[in-house]
Formats: structure tokens, sequence, C-alpha cells
């Protein structure tokens, strides 16, 4: 079973911006941005060692952590320092303008 929650606007995500949003009852925010026109929503934390990944860089699809810059494909989620690492990519759905998630 999903756990379906709305996180913003479709307007308010561009390509090339990493806009991070806080969804009650998540520990981390979520971040969202659009990748070769597809909306991606993804943990705000680094798999490798739970850094804040809000603050990190984006860069053609990629997420740079600020804490030890791991890079992160967010086309498919793959970690290009570690193999054995994946950023999590949530289901992403656009209803009426509007972008959910599936957290679970």
């Amino acid at each position: 079973m999903a756990l379906r929650v709305r996180v913003c606007a479709r307007l308010e995500v561009q390509a090339g911006t990493l806009k991070a949003f806080q969804v009650t009852g998540v520990t981390w925010p979520v971040l969202v941005t659009v990748v070769d026109g597809e909306v991606v929503a993804v943990p705000g934390v680094c798999p490798h060692e739970d850094v804040p990944l809000a603050k990190g860089t984006l860069d053609r699809g990629e997420l740079i952590c600020p804490g030890h810059g791991y890079t992160f494909d967010l086309r498919d989620g793959t970690c290009t320092h570690d193999p054995t690492l994946v950023l999590r990519r949530y289901p992403v759905t656009i209803v009426d303008g509007q972008i959910y998630v599936d957290l679970l």
C-alpha cells in the first residue's frame, strides 16, 4: 500500500533546480526537480552517511552530495562512486497540476 502525499504544484519545479519540500511526518524533505522532461522526486538524505542533500549541487541530472561529493544520477538513482549505493526515486503522479509522490 502506497502513502501518496501532495508535495507541490508542478509550476514550482523546473529543470536545473532542486527544490526541497517538507512533508508532515517525514524526517527529511522530499527533493523534486525535472530531469530530461521527467519530474523526479527523491529523499533529502544521502544513503552514504545521512547527509542532507537539499544543499547539494545539481549538474546535468546528477545530484552531488555536499558532504562527501558522492554523485547520484537522478535518472535511475545510481551512485557513480559506489555501485552498491542507490538514491531511491519516489514514484511521481501529476494530477491537475499538482505533484504527488508515493513515499511507501
